[in-house]
């Protein structure tokens, strides 16, 4: 069933794609591409000396003429094919989007003071500021933060993901996204955009590739590709005026027709890069789109692969986020059972992470089983911000578990002790980059439990990757030094900024750039927000404040802090892509050139027949076949465009070794094999006699 649904959405997209590739022969969508504007001007050209040789004037034979005529327009298709089809992908991704987009009635608070006091409107009459009331079963019409109010949204319009996401008023999971659903309780959302000014809006614009802006490079790019034109232009020009004094010189007609020189100077020019430059940046573009990032221009896709620091948080990229009971540490002369018995009892109804990895420990290295509470009739004492301790109470007993300074002050306040024993392995803890958690019954401290932040797999590996390509990680948490130093060691980066208060990282980011680094960084909430608006590449996670979203240049929709890596890898395969396709085109002109020349002039000039060393069969058939080529070329290279060149983790110098390779060598080798072997099948089928 789904691979019938790929099917039909692969077909939609090339019908689309073929559609659109004659829609693009407007001059005005033409003219946006300067190179491929002269292949579209040069078939011009050509139709009106087909059309003028049957009336009389013989540039060359009509038949030929045509031929040549027919192959440019098909460049021309060719090279609209490739950007349609790219476009394509992001339009079928903004045709599901739309489904998500619709205007839906809308509770609007008409008095802040009396949330009672309703009316019902269109979401599409909602403004900035205003409030609306939605509860389960509703769709959110509007972007916005939560203010009141807390509930489970199903975001799967928008990230593809089905398991619903909490969001609540306060902290940094406020963000709220217009079509996604509520599915249980209610929320009080403040309206944080215009109409059409919406989250899903600029995403639709962005897949579809109606707001995407040429980057910097690629500008760049284009004026080198200019130039180069402008030079094959004048290079044509002074041939074609070269071979008339040449001709008149040896008393013969001249054998070089404007056809062929106009044939020459299209597959001279780098039309191969030209036709693909607009599709490698829609498909990076929707690489990015797929991996459920949105980037907000595609300059940040670009400096995405020019980055060379990035720095990550800790909780959630480098450890599990989760903190894990790792070890029990008894103290004074209490038992381990004793310590892991006490520790799972404190444990039992706690239902963090923390607390069920407590008594999973406790179960796994001593057998201890759970517990029933009913039958145990215990209290249980949450942890609170105040106290930072919790535990339980249960006849005689008294269980507490808490941060080491809470501990000492309440079993001081008991009259009994907090040995130096206690104390010394509070701080191997924390020096390994652990947490500690005393435990106590009674008032006695009884041990330590070491709760450990767990390095996700892989990792070390990565960041091992990230620094063969000279990109440096930094580690940023709000942990003291001593931790941060030890999960900055175990994790492998190459440094780390402890206690990061906003001021600290949005310091630390200005020092990079100033020394001309490119700075990638994530974050969530309204405290990242500086520190995201001075990054290359800031990237907000999706169920982040509003404020963060504003700030970064892309949003990761999954809000996944390990997307920052892949985010790289994207962009660091667009230049890749760019560059190799970029010389292929390059050697193949060079190619072209050589293999072109001798046969086009060997006519005026019988020495130049040692140089045909393809041994093309004439000037007519040399010229045809490297027009072929020129043009099927563009559709072989249609899906490498689209998937982009392969990405390894190497250093810049190898990686650019490499490419010279493969695409500086296979471009030079390439219309060598294949401009002979059409050479041969139009002759052998009488094309050109």
């Amino acid at each position: 069933m789904k691979e019938n649904k790929m099917k039909m959405a692969n077909k939609k997209i090339m019908s689309r794609a073929l559609k659109d590739s004659f829609m693009k022969l407007n001059p005005k969508t033409q003219i946006e591409n300067p190179v491929m504007f002269l292949v579209y001007f040069s078939s011009i050209v050509t139709t009106i000396l087909f059309a003028i040789s049957l009336f009389g004037y013989k540039d060359a034979s009509s038949g030929y003429i045509l031929g040549i005529t027919i192959i440019l327009w098909f460049t021309v298709l060719f090279a609209n094919f490739a950007e349609a089809i790219a476009e394509g992908r992001g339009k079928a991704q903004a045709d599901s989007l739309r489904t998500a987009k619709k205007d839906v009635e809308a509770h609007k608070i008409l008095s802040h003071d009396n949330k009672e006091n309703m009316e019902s409107i269109s979401s599409a009459l909602l403004k900035k500021g205003e409030l609306v009331y939605v509860k389960a079963g509703e769709q959110i019409p509007a972007d916005g933060e939560v203010v009141e109010g807390a509930a489970s949204v199903d975001e799967s319009a928008i990230t593809g993901e089905s398991a619903p996401v909490v969001r609540e008023a306060g902290g940094d999971r406020s963000a709220v996204t217009g079509g996604t659903m509520v599915i249980s309780d209610w929320l009080v959302i403040e309206v944080t955009s215009e109409a059409g000014e919406s989250f899903l809006d600029k995403m639709i614009a962005m897949v579809e590739g109606s707001s995407r802006k040429k980057t910097p490079n690629e500008i760049a790019l284009q004026i080198f590709l200019i130039a180069l034109t402008a030079i094959f232009i004048l290079v044509t020009v002074s041939l074609y005026s070269y071979s008339i004094f040449s001709s008149k010189e040896a008393g013969i007609e001249n054998p070089i027709s404007i056809t062929s020189l106009i044939a020459l100077l299209v597959c001279l020019a780098p039309t191969t890069i030209g036709a693909l430059l607009s599709s490698i940046g829609i498909a990076g573009m929707s690489r990015l789109n797929q991996a459920n990032v949105l980037a907000m221009s595609g300059r940040a896709i670009e400096a995405a692969g020019d980055v060379d620091i990035l720095m990550l948080d800790k909780t959630g990229t480098i450890t599990l986020g989760n903190r894990q009971a790792s070890e029990f540490i008894p103290v004074d002369g209490h038992s381990i059972e004793e310590l892991a018995d006490i520790s799972q009892l404190s444990s039992l109804p706690d239902e963090t992470p923390e607390g069920r990895s407590v008594v999973i420990l406790a179960k796994e290295k001593f057998g201890i089983r759970e517990r029933n509470l009913h039958d145990l009739d215990m209290e249980f004492v949450p942890f609170s911000a105040t106290t930072r301790m919790s535990g339980v109470n249960m006849k005689d007993i008294e269980i507490r578990k808490g941060a080491a300074d809470s501990m000492k002050e309440y079993v001081l306040m008991y009259g009994e002790t907090y040995s130096e024993q206690c104390d010394k392995a509070v701080k191997n803890i924390a020096n390994q980059g652990g947490t500690p958690l005393v435990v106590s019954k009674n008032h006695i401290i009884i041990g330590v439990i070491y709760l450990k932040d767990i390095i996700k797999t892989g990792v070390k590996e990565k960041f091992a990757d990230m620094r063969k390509m000279g990109i440096k990680t930094i580690m940023i948490t709000g942990d003291n030094p001593l931790t941060a130093a030890a999960i900055a060691a175990e994790a492998g980066v190459d440094d780390f900024l402890a206690e990061a208060t906003p001021e600290a990282k949005l310091a630390m980011i200005r020092e990079f750039q100033a020394k001309g680094h490119l700075v990638a960084m994530t974050g969530d909430g309204t405290n990242d927000a500086p520190a995201l608006a001075q990054a290359d590449v800031a990237v907000a996670m999706n169920t982040g404040t509003q404020a963060a979203k504003e700030a970064g240049n892309m949003v990761d929709l999954d809000s996944s802090p390990t997307k920052l890596i892949e985010i790289v890898r994207i962009g660091k395969q667009l230049l890749m892509t760019r560059g190799s396709l970029t010389t292929f085109s390059i050697a193949n002109d060079l190619a072209k050139y050589f293999a072109i020349i001798p046969a086009l002039f060997m006519g005026l000039y019988p020495g130049l027949v040692a140089l045909n060393i393809m041994r093309l069969h004439s000037a007519q058939s040399a010229v045809f076949s490297a027009i072929i080529y020129n043009a099927l070329i563009i559709i072989a290279l249609i899906p490498l465009s689209l998937k982009g060149v392969k990405y390894r983790e190497v250093s810049a110098g190898k990686l650019l070794s490499q490419n010279l390779l493969v695409y500086g060598l296979g471009g030079i080798v390439t219309p060598f094999i294949f401009v002979k072997l059409i050479d041969m099948l139009i002759v052998a089928t009488g094309l050109i006699s």
